[in-house]
């Protein structure tokens, strides 16, 4: 399990996210174990004081700006430090590269990083990456980006079961493939809806059928106007998306992860209109009309082809009010129809 420490300036703004998500807080010398409520001082050892440092089960903070102090690191877990917190001040792959290698096991790694691109950056560094981050901002949006990367299983979209109301052929349009770098299981695809408010859980290309083969890591996801999720925050067309870019992935239970786009396939195909029902609000999407597009239910999947009234199917409520560019704004009034 990965640590994500956080030291912000401005606390008051992101206290809520940061008790909640975050395992340790940094302020000033001072480290603070949310679990446990446990303070420890976290010392700054220099080259030249360091060999008269009791650092066994200590946590340190150091840069790294040579090789002699990237020595000092591999010093410091040898002698038990518990807890290793490092900068660099030029170089930042190959320095953590040599420390992941050389201490992996002995003292816990923490990468110092300023937003969720460095943050995993630091995680997958010579594939095994370090034992976490120590993420210095203020900004919530860096926070909640970062969180999901660090600790993915901690950000749950809340999953409901609505009824099928009808569905309906209406022939052809463009719909859009998501190919992903990444393996998706039974249960696992993206949500997609014609309304923000409501979307459709549309199971990956998981199943094997006698014509083709599955490709697990596809979502056939339907209308290019449908839209999904870009982040847990806000949504996005699917014709927008391009290799390179990433998309969130969702389970029947509604955990989630990102995945990489590995490229967007639009094709003319015959589409499906699937009307469903919750909380008295009828939400819609469209999908290619074919039997290897399925849609999530609460034990399994069924193909669009064979849903039917009164079906369940698993849905996600977004946030109610409008959006503007994919952000919500609750207090908006937006008739979706």
């Amino acid at each position: 399990m990965k640590e994500l420490w956080i030291e912000t300036s401005n606390q008051n703004t992101s206290s809520n996210l940061i008790n909640q998500y975050s395992d340790v807080i940094i302020e000033g010398d001072k480290a603070t174990f949310l679990a446990s409520n446990q303070e420890s001082i976290v010392l700054s050892p220099s080259v030249e004081n360091f060999e008269n440092l009791d650092v066994q089960g200590k946590i340190l903070r150091i840069c790294i700006s040579d090789k002699a102090t990237e020595n000092l690191i591999v010093k410091a877990a040898e002698k038990g430090a518990s807890y290793l917190l490092i900068s660099t001040v030029n170089w930042r792959v190959i320095p953590l590269e040599n420390l992941i290698a050389r201490i992996k096991g002995k003292s816990k790694l923490i990468a110092e990083v300023t937003n969720s691109e460095e943050a995993k950056v630091a995680l997958e560094t010579l594939e095994l990456g370090t034992d976490g981050v120590l993420l210095r901002t203020s900004n919530l949006d860096e926070i909640l980006k970062t969180v999901a990367i660090v600790k993915p299983e901690a950000l749950k979209l809340e999953m409901v079961i609505a009824k099928i109301v009808s569905t309906k052929p209406i022939g052809n349009g463009a719909r859009v493939c998501v190919d992903t770098c990444d393996l998706m299981s039974q249960g696992e695809g993206m949500l997609v809806g014609s309304q923000s408010a409501g979307l459709f859980l549309v199971e990956a290309e998981v199943n094997e059928n006698p014509y083709v083969a599955s490709r697990p890591f596809r979502v056939n996801a339907g209308s290019l106007s449908m839209y999904t999720l870009g982040d847990l925050q806000t949504t996005r067309y699917l014709q927008e998306f391009k290799a390179g870019d990433e998309v969130v992935i969702v389970n029947r239970e509604g955990k989630t992860h990102k995945a990489n786009v590995g490229r967007i396939k639009i094709e003319i195909r015959p589409l499906i209109l699937i009307e469903a029902q919750i909380e008295n609000k009828l939400i819609k999407t469209i999908l290619q009309n074919a039997e290897t597009i399925r849609v999530v239910t609460p034990k399994g999947s069924k193909p669009v082809t064979e849903l039917k009234p009164d079906d369940e199917v698993m849905v996600h409520l977004a946030a109610k009010g409008g959006r503007h560019f994919g952000v919500s704004v609750p207090d908006e009034t937006v008739i979706e129809k």
